[in-house]
């Protein structure tokens, strides 16, 4: 059978896995890299993870892709002050584990799929690529454009799935600096300020010179995704003085994510749109990196 899968992040990398020990997989993404929002940059010499910055394990199935990937030294543990339990992180960044995810897999990048119509999917570069299923595991309003665009009708029941599904943006900055942060522990969560978190990249190991991440609140990101991102970013730093002096930067980057966290999920791990049409990603199922990867894997079982 032949399975295209739109969306090189962890639900499509998950699902091809499983899926092309016995199927001709191909995933298409629109990116120069796969991982989606599992995202490192590389600064000069400094490297910062600007995307999610660690997750949790709570699944057998989950825990199991983790364990190799610890053994691999792939994977790293993170212990939060401000946590409990230990968090995992990618070791060298966090675009390694998806980078790992998709070594044996065909994957074609820079290719925008914007038609679907008689089972073959049409991509902006003016490739088509034929499949008999498709997972599409991109955003909700992306997806809804899609479909619009490709005359695919959806019903009142496909309609309430699509709206149960809500996501969040935040602005990410990635800062140089000229000596590590004294942040306990590498990271710290801010409560109701600009600033929800901020991590350093040099303590937390993946950087070999000094670097933070600075995430926007999702609240500070909604008012301010469209504003210049300098003038936000200058902002940001600012409000953040207390931990990292503004003579401490070097220099600084920002990043806008649209769609960073889904906030509210459709409940089960994916959904079937029609008979060769399916949807999922982590605003299926319990969300997060390890709701993506379920989300991918769940699907691939019942396919």
């Amino acid at each position: 059978m032949k399975i295209l899968i739109i969306g090189a992040g962890m639900a499509g990398l998950a699902a091809a896995n499983f899926l092309a020990n016995e199927h001709e997989v191909t995933i298409l993404d629109k990116g120069r890299g796969v991982g989606g929002r599992m995202a490192t940059r590389t600064l000069g010499t400094a490297i910062a993870d600007h995307g999610a910055q660690y997750f949790s394990v709570q699944s057998d199935a989950f825990q199991t892709f983790i364990d190799q990937l610890l053994a691999e030294k792939i994977v790293d543990t993170w212990q939060l002050p401000q946590r409990s339990n230990k968090r995992f992180f990618g070791s060298k960044g966090m675009k390694m584990i998806p980078k790992k995810m998709a070594e044996k897999l065909d994957v074609q990048l820079n290719e925008k799929v914007i038609l679907l119509k008689d089972n073959i999917a049409f991509t902006e570069t003016g490739n088509e690529y034929a499949f008999d299923k498709i997972i599409i595991t991109i955003p909700i309003p992306q997806l809804k454009e899609l479909l619009q665009n490709s005359a695919i009708n959806i019903n009142e029941t496909d309609e309430k799935v699509f709206e149960s599904i809500q996501y969040e943006p935040c602005i990410a900055l990635m800062a140089v600096l000229k000596s590590p942060t004294q942040i306990a522990g590498g990271g710290i969560m801010l409560e109701n300020q600009p600033v929800a978190w901020i991590a350093d990249n040099f303590q937390k190991g993946i950087s070999p010179t000094p670097s933070v991440t600075i995430h926007a609140s999702a609240e500070y990101s909604k008012q301010q995704l469209e504003n210049n991102l300098t003038e936000v970013a200058t902002e940001m730093l600012q409000s953040v003085e207390k931990w990292i002096p503004a003579e401490q930067i070097e220099s600084f980057q920002v990043h806008r994510w649209r769609y960073s966290l889904a906030s509210k999920r459709y409940e089960q791990a994916f959904y079937q749109l029609s008979e060769s049409i399916y949807l999922a990603g982590d605003g299926f199922g319990i969300g997060n990196v390890e709701g993506a990867f379920l989300s991918g894997f769940e699907l691939a079982k019942t396919l």
